[in-house]
């Protein structure tokens, strides 16, 4: 064991020639070394050279443990050498892996080293951590490094035993308690600069202060008191005298002193005067292995979340450990003492508190007594300016300082309103629900009308409140427009301050709606031919693929559109007017003439939910083109919950898909009597119109039926001239009475391919058992008395 520093090799200012350096005192001598001190420090450069070659060497191979113990070897050579500070940075570097792996002979071989090295560079800190932990190592029996001549070698600490170990500690504590020892004569801890340590979950020193805190509950009223229980461990053999522990939380009016006797407690209430509290206990007297348990009440007036940040232990009057508490539930057991054979204590008397005690609590809000209230009578219709109430009435309380949150959250999660696939552009916006704005009233007219809103989101706004008085109210609405159908959660907090004091506690109310987003209407189309007229059109082209999903319309023709209009909401709705509008190209309105059929209006139609509202136009396209537009259909609704009130015109809009337009070859039509009589024939004539400019030869048959006998031919083909009408006659003589079907009728032009199938409704004639009799006078009164 070195009881000196050794001497100080100064470089040579001649070759080969070196020197040592003594201090004694004040003064410094310089004194040639001889040949064997000239060798030993030769030898020492070159063994550390080779130490750091292997360690590099190990350290590419990743083999750590190797390398750590030539990092040892060479922190060995620089402690003979008197080098401190770099034997302290490698022996610093080993003990990592030394605890790591359990290495409790190694570990206290080494920290006796870095104990010596703090010593030798006055590093008090440093002295005091190294002591600390080598007193806590679990070492029973001398069991050192033996050495190639057989020895055991222990280092500067000596030999890890239990007596060593109290020895360590007493020699610390005199030196935190201001007490002078042989060996911590040099260090001292001044007294208007005290020290500290923090002890966290990764530092060694936790075997020596493991902190616990629990609270006995998970929540606690504002003003009242909960207990929390304050637990502390050590695994120093000797037991440990605390001057005083400071409890500090993240609310710093609830931060509490612990001293160990009344007196010290009466003196501390006399001299000092601050805003922490003082609580005493019996003993604070930490003994080897055994939890020193303390319960105490504490309370809070914040609300929010209470947590103990630390528990600073306080040895003497100039050091404090400022140890990091952990939670009972989630503790973890000490790494090096986890195999030893220990009596297993727990850090509460409670089981429950042990196993799932959390050093946190959640302290509620106060009571308010004020009363949100949010109303929505029925679910948001896609398109409107939907309104929600919200009134603030003071029950108890004055109201200063409010302010009123609202937020627009999607009710299904991810708590976004926009789609990230919508990324085509929309004229109704990215937002599939925004919010528009929000207006406020007062019910006293005594009180000015405010508006004062601070900001406004699509789904996020801060609105500020007016100062209300007991009994007082005041309200406000919120517009928000659904521009797609979703289910969405409306919050809204009103945060305000009892009082006009300045640490007034702030108090929150909260409220939340879901409101369900819906479709007011599923609007859909449909085309159909004109009774008993069909227009034949060439054969599609296989070419054009994207021909084929588009509709085929005639050229010149009148194509009748049929709209509907399905209330699919859940309340009845008035449909003020159905149209369809060009789409603002000038060439899109000459090219397609849209006339809407049934033009009379006995003003807005009540639809009620699941009822269809249909609408026939007539359809003539102008231009022969593969794409026309036709329009846009434009539904406009209101609701129809307040009939004596103006409710809100909404316009919903709809975008038909473009036709394709095409010059009809050939156009066919039926003309018969709207009715006959049985036993009485009349006439069937087939109109067949040649629209092009070459001889069309077509194809017709007329199949037989059991309630017709007819004259002509069955099946026979015929020529038509260029833009001209050839005109087929047929005699049918009804045989059944009732609604019958016309025989089945065929015309197809023999060029194109294309055929005229009439519909069963073109071919369905009604046959009286006799002549009708209509009184045309008594009709006539009718018409005109209405």
């Amino acid at each position: 064991m070195i009881e000196e520093s050794p001497d100080s090799v100064l470089p040579s200012s001649v070759v080969g020639q070196y020197a040592s350096l003594f201090e004694h005192g004040n003064t410094t001598e310089v004194q040639l070394l001889s040949d064997a001190g000239q060798q030993r420090s030769q030898d020492s450069r070159e063994i550390i050279a080779s130490l750091r070659r292997s360690c590099e060497s190990f350290h590419r191979l990743n083999a750590p443990r190797s390398a750590a113990y030539c990092s040892h070897r060479m922190a060995r050579e620089y402690f003979t050498a008197g080098d401190f500070d770099n034997a302290k940075q490698f022996f610093d570097g080993v003990t990592g892996l030394y605890r790591q792996e359990g290495w409790i002979s190694l570990l206290w071989e080494t920290l006796g080293y870095l104990r010596e090295c703090s010593w030798r560079l006055f590093s008090v800190k440093d002295y005091i951590q190294y002591s600390l932990e080598m007193a806590t190592l679990p070492v029973f029996s001398s069991s050192g490094v033996e050495t190639s001549d057989g020895k055991r070698a222990y280092g500067p600490a000596g030999p890890p035993t239990l007596s060593q170990r109290e020895t360590i500690q007493q020699e610390v504590f005199s030196l935190l308690k201001g007490h002078e020892s042989e060996l911590s004569s040099g260090l001292i801890i001044q007294d208007d600069q005290p020290t500290s340590l923090t002890v966290d979950l990764v530092n060694p020193l936790r075997m020596a202060f493991l902190t616990s805190v629990a609270f006995h509950s998970q929540t606690m009223k504002p003003g009242l008191s909960a207990l929390i229980t304050v637990s502390i461990l050590s695994q120093l053999p000797h037991p440990v005298e605390i001057d005083q522990l400071e409890i500090q939380f993240n609310q710093p009016s609830c931060n509490f002193k612990v001293v160990n006797d009344e007196e010290f407690f009466a003196k501390e209430v006399k001299e000092e005067n601050h805003d922490t509290h003082l609580k005493s206990i019996p003993s604070l007297i930490l003994t080897t292995n055994k939890w020193l348990r303390m319960t105490f009440e504490i309370s809070s007036g914040q609300s929010g979340k209470l947590e103990c940040v630390s528990v600073n232990v306080m040895v003497g009057h100039l050091f404090t450990f400022c140890c990091k508490p952990e939670s009972p539930a989630s503790m973890e057991v000490l790494a090096l003492w986890k195999f030893e054979d220990l009596m297993e204590n727990f850090p509460s008397k409670d089981p429950i508190v042990s196993f799932s005690g959390q050093k946190y609590i959640q302290v509620e809000e106060p009571e308010p007594q004020v009363e949100l209230t949010l109303s929505a009578s029925s679910p948001a219709l896609v398109g409107e300016s939907f309104i929600v109430p919200v009134s603030v009435v003071s029950k108890g309380h004055a109201i200063h300082s409010a302010e009123l949150k609202i937020n627009l959250v999607d009710a299904r999660g991810g708590g976004m309103l926009m789609s990230p696939r919508d990324t085509e552009p929309s004229s109704l916006g990215d937002h599939h629900v925004e919010l528009l704005c929000v207006s406020g009233v007062f019910e006293d007219d005594s009180q000015s009308n405010s508006d004062d809103i601070r900001k406004i989101q699509q789904s996020f706004g801060v609105v500020s409140v007016p100062i209300l008085d007991i009994g007082q109210s005041w309200s406000c609405r919120l517009e928000i427009k659904w521009n797609r159908p979703k289910s969405v959660m409306l919050y809204v907090s009103l945060g305000y301050v009892p009082n006009t004091e300045t640490n007034s506690q702030r108090i929150n109310v909260h409220k939340s709606l879901q409101i369900e987003g819906k479709i007011p209407f599923t609007i859909s189309h449909r085309f159909m031919l004109p009774f008993r007229r069909e227009a034949l059109l060439p054969p599609k082209v296989t070419a054009l693929p994207d021909v084929h999903s588009k509709m085929r319309l005639p050229l010149n023709e009148r194509t009748i559109l049929m709209v509907s209009a399905r209330n699919c909401s859940e309340i009845p709705l008035r449909l003020a007017s159905l149209s369809i509008e060009p789409d603002g190209n000038q060439d899109a309105v000459c090219s397609c003439s849209v006339r809407q059929s049934g033009s009379v209006s006995f003003g807005p139609a009540l639809i009620v939910p699941g009822e269809e509202f249909k609408q026939v136009f007539a359809v003539t396209p102008q231009a022969n083109s593969p794409n026309i537009e036709i329009g846009t259909v434009h539904l406009k609704w209101m609701r129809d919950s307040n009939p004596g009130r103006h409710s809100n015109v909404v316009l919903m809009k709809q975008d038909l898909p473009s036709v394709s337009v095409e010059t009809p070859i050939l156009v066919a039509s039926l003309d018969c009597p709207p009715h006959a009589v049985l036993g009485f024939p009349f006439s069937l004539y087939i109109k067949v119109h040649n629209n092009t400019s070459l001889l069309q030869e077509i194809n017709y048959t007329l199949g037989d039926s059991q309630s017709f006998v007819f004259t002509g031919r069955h099946t026979d083909s015929v020529f038509i001239l260029p833009k001209s009408e050839h005109i087929i006659s047929y005699k049918l003589l009804p045989l059944v009475s009732g609604l019958q079907h016309l025989p089945i009728i065929t015309v197809t032009s023999v060029r194109y391919s294309a055929a005229m199938n009439p519909s069963l409704a073109a071919t369905t004639l009604f046959v009286y058992p006799s002549e009708p009799y209509f009184d045309i006078g008594r009709k006539s009164e009718l018409v005109q008395a209405s």
